[in-house]
């Protein structure tokens, strides 16, 4: 994973790009970035910073203002944020610090550094295997997100710009089709010989084989 050496690596002013910095503030709710003064309001309470170690929305926010944006737009460190935006309504500078990953996800996106296979391997949606695929319709009807559906071909799509990667149709699938690797929370907490609440519970066979934690 690009993630290593990232968060903490030394400032040169080589690397700052005002001009990236310029066209990332025109973004929906990244112009905020500016007014963080590093309290640490939102990596009190961002729950993937708390088992994803590499992970820390401060340093994110921080290292924008900073002018080291493009290299966390080339970096996996990015598509590790759930997108709660449990960070926005407690920092007291109202800097949206989702909003300003999303941004980044979108520059990585525009940049042709987030192709389908790519955000695939990271966790970030899932896939049907059409060989397996009985077009059973059960995904379609239990999806909260209504995204699979079947195409012509017979058999079901998942839209990856519309796939929430919550994982319900990995579980239910009968003929086990659809494919999601595991979320960085999810390989994290593997890491750590901690596990998921569904393995800790024993819910059920299908629950565990989905973290494979």
């Amino acid at each position: 994973m690009r993630f290593q050496g990232l968060i903490g690596e030394k400032m040169q002013i080589s690397n700052i790009n005002k001009a990236f910095l310029d066209e990332l503030a025109g973004l929906n709710g990244c112009s905020t970035f500016s007014m963080c003064y590093g309290c640490g309001s939102c990596s009190s309470v961002c729950p993937v910073e708390k088992v994803v170690p590499e992970f820390d929305p401060r340093k994110i926010v921080h290292m924008v203002g900073l002018g080291l944006g493009e290299k966390l737009v080339e970096s996996d460190v990015i598509w590790a944020c759930s997108q709660c935006q449990s960070c926005i309504p407690v920092c007291p500078q109202g800097v949206r610090c989702a909003d300003v990953i999303k941004g980044l996800r979108q520059e990585a996106s525009l940049k042709g550094l987030a192709d389908s296979d790519r955000l695939f391997s990271l966790g970030m949606y899932a896939r049907v295997d059409a060989s397996k695929c009985v077009a059973c319709l059960t995904c379609v009807r239990l999806c909260p997100f209504e995204v699979p559906v079947v195409t012509n071909e017979g058999a079901a799509y998942i839209d990856p710009e519309k796939c929430q990667a919550c994982g319900v149709c990995v579980l239910e699938c009968p003929a086990q089709a659809i494919v999601l690797p595991l979320s960085f929370e999810s390989r994290a907490l593997k890491a750590a010989g901690t596990g998921c609440p569904a393995c800790k519970a024993g819910e059920s066979p299908d629950a565990r084989s989905l973290c494979n934690a």
